[in-house]
């Protein structure tokens, strides 16, 4: 057997298991046929293509090529019909006619009219086409140039992981495009490469083998075909050693083309190949960081802990600075000391910044004080960091070199602590706390390696624990600052709507005229009771823990009522032009309430930015694909009047703030957009606006079509409902 006959055996049985697993993998139905069609194509053209190197008989070798063509007549139409589906293309009639032809090829087969003989080329049995064949030529041209420029085309509006699957594919469309046409030259006579008078090498098959790769990486990398793939470490281990497979086949192929002429034999080939994987498997068995298995006694016995323990705290000390909290700082810290430094005991001491006093963060073994009272700023032993020579000061006497009088002083100060080492927490010179080590498990002893990480450690958790302190202050100072824009604005609002009712009160009791106060301070103080009421009701509803009702509905039918709606009320009596664009029909699983409120509120605050004879504009747009699960559509509407300060733009979402200051009826509370991206974030979508002065505002909102989780608790009572 000849030993290029290996490389379509080898395609042969990576896309079987490729085909075998996505099918298994739980994908839409649609695409699973398609991938199925398509992997039980290219699986029948290398079997039959394996066969023909070896078969001896004319009549074998007929029946073979027969067989490998009816694999070669489906593939590139499943190939297309796969991706349409990856693209999310509806072309079922294009799809239906392109099977159809493929069928009535088929059929030809049988008759010799597709295949008409098969000639020996001396290493291998090649096809001889029959009429249909030339056809099915022209088929396959066409299909695959015109999908290459759909790929292409799709790629260049595609982002985010839709551009990885589209940019996979178009890899592996284009090299077995290539590749398959490099195999039709025995067909047409053509046995030999011209100048080299080198047989022609199955390069279609072996492109075969890379596109399985390539699929198999985009699974996993990409989720190809919706594919959610969660590796165990079993599994992680096997595709481990699956790689260093396919690694050798295709080195093991690049040898065998340069080799003398059967210097290597295929059991040879084979044998070699067995050799390397099993030599991959027992190696990261025993020597389990090979391939990242785990950790096994003999490989502890000849490196030790060394290396991985090192490792695992310079990673630590590199991601520790993106913490912006401190619980899950301090957890992962405890991970840290207790598992991988194996510290029997530590106590992380910090600086409280509302009373000035230190208490335990964290401790191990538990430690229940809240405070250490003989622990001050000027405590000696922060003066013995403070000019930064001493990295950390020795606690235990058999550790202790140089027994300087303050340093003793300072150990006195911790003599409650049965620690090892002391590590300060300092910014600049000032002290916010320290870091006290207890002994090692298994009575182990600290070297110097561990000194110096620890020093480290401690160095860069001072920052980290600094920049969360910040963060916490201004965060309570930017509370304190919405207290007081909130308190400002109730107070003003509020003074102002009950002046006519406290007026119409006092002349009340000093005996006014009942007529006079009906027909002038009566109505103005009803209206403005009835807008204390909505207030109150608003910033109810801003404060609530909502419970959406999450349904299944129309958003293309909620945002055309709404439009409607708009064009019947005549805001303020503007003539104005609503301008509607919608993408189809947009099933959205949403609370239409609260959606209703969302898009009713942006309208009519596009209204009021309008001028008298101005033009509103909705659009529903179905955005690119980005997220597997879901789909998102987004709903922008547009206004053309006087914009937004660039200033105020980031600030229109904040409660209770405003930019309709004309006067008390047109004011606003300064909550209805507070409210909408608070509707909009329960949703699980997002509410932005932009805007440039003197040209206008859009808002948009994005929405999935299915929620992943329920946004609140059961137990919440939702909100009161208007329509």
């Amino acid at each position: 057997m000849s030993l290029s006959a290996n490389i379509p055996l080898a395609a042969a049985i990576l896309n079987a298991l490729l085909t075998i697993f996505v099918f298994r993998a739980g994908v839409q139905v649609s695409s699973r046929l398609a991938y199925l069609i398509w992997g039980v194509s290219i699986v029948v053209w290398n079997t039959g293509t394996f066969q023909m190197f070896r078969v001896q008989t004319h009549d074998d070798a007929l029946d073979w090529a027969r067989f490998l063509q009816m694999g070669v007549i489906f593939l590139p139409i499943s190939l297309v019909h796969l991706c349409f589906q990856i693209c999310n293309l509806n072309k079922r009639v294009l799809v239906l006619c392109m099977y159809g032809i493929g069928i009535a090829l088929a059929a030809t087969i049988p008759a010799g009219i597709f295949v008409a003989d098969v000639r020996n080329a001396g290493y291998a049995w090649y096809s001889v086409g029959g009429p249909t064949f030339w056809g099915f030529v022209v088929l396959e041209s066409t299909l695959g140039v015109s999908t290459l420029v759909f790929l292409w085309r799709a790629k260049r509006g595609a982002s985010g992981m839709r551009l990885g699957q589209i940019r996979s594919l178009l890899w592996a469309m284009g090299i077995l495009v290539a590749g398959g046409n490099n195999d039709i030259l025995p067909i047409v006579g053509i046995y030999h490469y011209p100048f080299l008078n080198t047989p022609i090498f199955p390069l279609g098959s072996l492109c075969a083998i890379f596109y399985g790769i390539l699929v198999a990486y985009s699974v996993l990398q990409y989720q190809l075909l919706e594919v959610h793939v969660g590796l165990s470490r079993f599994a992680a281990h096997a595709m481990r050693l699956a790689f260093l497979g396919l690694i050798g086949l295709v080195l093991m192929l690049v040898i065998s083309l340069i080799a003398p002429k059967d210097s290597i034999s295929p059991f040879a080939f084979w044998t070699s190949l067995a050799v390397l994987v099993a030599s991959g498997f027992i190696a990261s068995r025993y020597m389990p960081k090979l391939l990242g298995a785990g950790q096994e006694s003999l490989e502890r016995r000849l490196l030790g802990d060394h290396f991985e323990y090192q490792d695992k705290v310079r990673v630590f000390i590199e991601q520790c600075r993106w913490h912006t909290d401190l619980d899950p700082l301090l957890k992962d810290l405890h991970v840290l000391l207790v598992n991988t430094l194996g510290v029997k005991g530590y106590w992380l001491i910090l600086l409280d910044e509302t009373n000035r006093a230190f208490g335990i963060a964290r401790a191990h073994p538990d430690d229940t004080r809240t405070q250490i009272p003989n622990l001050r700023i000027d405590a000696e032993i922060f003066k013995a960091f403070a000019d930064g020579q001493n990295s950390y000061l020795p606690l235990d006497v058999a550790n202790i070199r140089n027994n300087v009088a303050a340093h003793a002083r300072a150990r006195g100060e911790l003599k409650q602590f049965s620690g090892k080492l002391a590590f300060p927490l300092m910014n600049e010179r000032a002290p916010l706390g320290l870091l006290i080590i207890g002994g090692k498990s298994g009575e182990g002893v600290f070297t110097q390696t561990d000194v110096r990480l620890l020093s480290e450690l401690a160095t860069n958790l001072s920052l980290v624990i600094n920049q969360i302190s910040i963060k916490n202050q201004l965060l309570h100072t930017k509370e304190l600052d919405l207290l007081g824009r909130m308190s400002q604005g109730m107070a003003h609002d509020l003074n102002n709507l009950t002046t006519p009712v406290w007026t119409l009160l006092q002349l009340l009791t000093e005996g006014a005229p009942p007529d006079v106060l009906r027909h002038d301070l009566a109505p103005v103080a009803i209206r403005n009771l009835q807008t204390m009421r909505e207030y109150i009701k608003e910033a109810l509803f801003f404060s609530e823990n909502l419970r959406p009702d999450y349904q299944f509905g129309r958003l293309d039918v909620v945002v055309a009522e709404l439009v409607e709606q708009a064009r019947e009320n005549n805001r303020k009596g503007k003539s104005i032009q609503y301008i509607l664009r919608s993408c189809g029909d947009v099933l959205v699983e949403m609370d239409k309430v609260l959606i209703r409120r969302l898009l009713s509120n942006i309208i009519a605050n596009a209204v009021d930015a309008s001028a008298e004879s101005g033009s509103v504009e909705v659009e529903l747009i179905r955005l690119v694909k980005t997220d597997p699960e879901r789909d998102w559509f987004r709903v922008r509407i547009t206004d053309h009047g006087g914009g937004i300060a660039a200033e105020d733009i980031e600030r229109i979402f904040q409660a209770y703030f405003s930019t309709k200051k004309t006067g008390d009826e047109n004011r606003g509370f300064g909550l209805g957009l507070a409210i909408c991206r608070k509707i909009a974030t329960l949703h699980g979508g997002n509410l932005t606006a932009s805007s440039e002065v003197g040209k206008g505002t859009f808002f948009n909102l994005d929405l999935p079509n299915r929620q992943k989780l329920l946004k609140a608790p059961t137990h919440t009572a939702p909100a009161p409902r208007t329509q």
